[in-house]
């Protein structure tokens, strides 16, 4: 079975759930105590993120939310205080690849052009509309008044998974759980990764 190396910085509470359960998996309750007034707005592209990879990675019954991790010792978050990071040996067939700068167009509910010409054909596409300012589709200005716009936005998202050039800074490996026989080391805060 072949595996990849993946990162992932994690509250250090889950050791305690790694240990009692000999997994750990992602909950809502996690991403609403990490994100705090701003957690509706993560949660609901977290879902999303959710429904779509559960197709190219069948997510475990449990499963609820994806855990995020690097592809890099480079790109990984250091522990600090209060966390860990995991480093991981997973088998190659559970990872979702995303790419992260893409993953930002997701959070900011814009359109994710699929090349420069796609981009600015949909420049001109807004320009048509008389709308000035794409991230205003969702809530804001426009909400609600282009219905077709806000389907025509969802869908550019699936390119999240389309990964045109393989970085680490730009490349995530997402996975279901984290299992007790897939964890190679424990990095607490001040060790180094």
């Amino acid at each position: 079975m072949e595996t990849v190396t993946l990162y992932t910085r994690q509250n250090d509470k889950t050791l305690a759930q790694l240990e009692r359960d000999g997994r750990i998996v992602n909950e809502r309750l996690y991403v609403r105590l990490h994100f705090g007034d701003c957690a509706d707005l993560f949660l609901e592209s977290y879902e999303w993120f959710a429904r779509e990879a559960s197709k190219r990675v069948p997510r475990p019954d449990d499963g609820r939310l994806s855990i995020w991790c690097s592809i890099s010792r480079e790109n990984c978050l250091k522990a600090i205080e209060g966390t860990v990071v995991y480093v991981l040996e997973v088998p190659k067939d559970q990872v979702i690849y995303f790419d992260e700068a893409k993953w930002d167009h997701v959070l900011n509910r814009i359109y994710i052009p699929e090349s420069p010409e796609d981009a600015a054909a949909y420049k001109a596409h807004l320009k048509k509309l008389g709308v000035t300012d794409g991230f205003q589709f969702f809530q804001g200005r426009y909400a609600g008044m282009y219905p077709e716009e806000v389907e025509r936005i969802r869908e550019s998202w699936k390119r999240v998974f389309t990964i045109d050039h393989w970085g680490i800074f730009n490349v995530c490996g997402n996975i279901w759980e984290i299992r007790k026989e897939w964890v190679k080391r424990i990095v607490r805060p001040g060790e180094p990764l």
